[in-house]
């Protein structure tokens, strides 16, 4: 782990406290104490457990976790977790395939939804998935009930979760995740198997 480990458990436990006076004040600390660099991907000015966030299961997590940072800053490269970027129309597909080709490279989409337990409960076990083949294979995730049915319609989707494997500009093969979430796991590592 590198040297700033020990930071993002401090600020973890700091950012939860019972009472919420003191939540400004260490919102200063971890913005100047060099931790805030470990979460770049956020806007400038927003803290990521501030009262629209995730500070009212900020405890619970804690515990499930045991304050592991990983369960907050997913896309730094010390854990074993990466975001899906979400696609959001059928150009940001077109381009995600254009340069999917030009690399040589196959895509994973996640078609799912918010409402679906099932796609929420797999989500995460995709993203320690993609750190498998980070360098092989990009995965993105599609919520469709937020996106234009004409992107959900070239997926060809019916059911949810659907992990589909896109080569060359088109869908190659698909799983469709209803079952217990390992299995669903295990089947979309063999598909992606044969094609990176």
């Amino acid at each position: 782990m590198s040297v700033l480990a020990p930071n993002p458990h401090v600020l973890l436990r700091e950012v939860c406290p019972r009472e919420q006076q003191q939540h400004h004040h260490h919102h200063q600390q971890g913005l100047s104490g060099g931790v805030g660099s470990l979460s770049l991907h956020r806007p400038p000015g927003h803290f990521p457990f501030g009262d629209r966030g995730r500070s009212s299961d900020c405890p619970s997590r804690i515990a499930r976790r045991g304050a592991r940072a990983g369960a907050f800053w997913p896309d730094s490269s010390s854990h074993a977790v990466a975001e899906m970027e979400p696609i959001q129309d059928s150009d940001q597909l077109d381009q995600i395939l254009q340069r999917a080709r030009e690399l040589s490279q196959p895509v994973l989409i996640d078609w799912m939804a918010a409402w679906c337990r099932k796609c929420i409960y797999l989500k995460p076990k995709l993203e320690k998935l993609a750190i498998e083949y980070e360098s092989k294979i990009r995965f993105y995730c599609v919520d469709v009930n937020k996106v234009p049915q004409t992107l959900v319609k070239r997926g060809n989707i019916s059911k949810m979760p659907t992990i589909q494997v896109w080569k060359d500009g088109e869908m190659k093969e698909e799983v469709i995740g209803g079952h217990k979430a390992w299995l669903v796991i295990e089947e979309v590592r063999e598909m992606i198997k044969k094609y990176v």
